[in-house]
């Protein structure tokens, strides 16, 4: 192979920019191209990534819509922000609007390109830019619930006193308010998270409840949330480009279900190779129907082309 191991990062705001750092210091691609349409503030990410660049030896450059084709990954983080008053439906609306310009701007990508889409709602989105692109399904994804599982692992450990690593547990669904925590997988070295930590019905609503609110509290707090996902991205693009077929909970097709939605899958180096057959509870199973429904709808909506005036 003749080219660079190259990432390139669509959106050069607070969240493209510290998934970059993150990939600079994880050292998988010798390059870390920076993609935006507003140049003077992709101009200052660079130089100011690349002051951080004797670290490490990936280097971090200016690219074009062109070398974000070619790339081994494509990360969008591009999204428009919520105005005030506006719905949620106009919000998608801009959206879609931007991913079709990126989708248009990027023309052909290479047929080994992965295209990772961190914009929000990002089951919905992921499924609009798979449609627009008409890049094969096992090659657009989203970043679904990783985070969010990741959230849930974290407290079940702090609460527990285990190593995270040891506890397995993810979050289905939609991202967002539509998601579920599945307890009736979730274990410990083999044995059910609520068996091994004494935790009754209201513990786990708790520890549910906690893990989907943390982003609200964060976004109060300071405004927004970046250092999460951007370590969320480090670890998938890491699995992907070493074909470490890890299991990760990301906006995937579902054949069952007719759509995207946030679900665990067996990624390597071609994107997604299954999606892993998990059991679930009546309950359980009826927030992920409902998910779902929000997400065809959504991306239906979203599609339909706008009224003439």
């Amino acid at each position: 192979r003749d080219m660079p191991h190259n990432v390139a990062i669509i959106g050069a705001g607070s969240v493209g920019s510290t998934i970059a750092s993150f990939l600079m210091w994880e050292g998988v691609f010798e390059e870390v191209l920076m993609v935006d349409i507003d140049m003077e503030l992709c101009k200052g990410q660079v130089m100011d990534l690349s002051d951080a660049s004797f670290l490490t030896d990936t280097a971090v450059r200016i690219g074009s819509f062109q070398d974000a084709a070619n790339a081994d990954i494509v990360i969008i983080t591009a999204g428009a922000k919520q105005r005030k008053g506006e719905t949620r439906e106009k919000l998608l609306k801009r959206n879609v609007k931007i991913l079709r310009a990126i989708s248009n701007a990027m023309g052909t990508v290479s047929e080994n390109t992965i295209v990772l889409l961190v914009a929000n709602p990002v089951d919905i989105l992921t499924q609009v830019f798979q449609e627009i692109s008409g890049i094969p399904r096992t090659r657009v994804i989203g970043s679904g619930t990783f985070l969010d599982s990741m959230r849930l692992r974290t407290e079940i450990s702090r609460r527990l006193d285990v190593a995270v690593s040891h506890v397995h547990a993810c979050v289905v669904g939609m991202h967002g308010d539509c998601q579920v925590a599945l307890w009736s997988n979730a274990q410990i070295a083999g044995v059910s998270v609520s068996e091994y930590g004494k935790l009754n019905g209201k513990d786990l609503k708790q520890i549910a409840e906690d893990t989907r609110d943390k982003a609200y509290k964060i976004i109060r707090a300071k405004g927004s949330t970046y250092y999460g996902i951007g370590a969320c991205v480090a670890k998938l693009s890491r699995g992907i480009m070493q074909d470490r077929r890890g299991v990760f909970q990301l906006s995937v097709w579902s054949e069952k279900h007719g759509c995207y939605l946030s679900w665990p899958s067996l990624v390597g180096s071609k994107g997604v190779i299954k999606l892993i057959p998990l059991k679930l509870k009546n309950s359980e199973e009826q927030i992920v129907g409902r998910a779902a429904q929000i997400i065809k709808k959504g991306a239906a909506e979203a599609l339909r082309p706008a009224a003439k005036m």
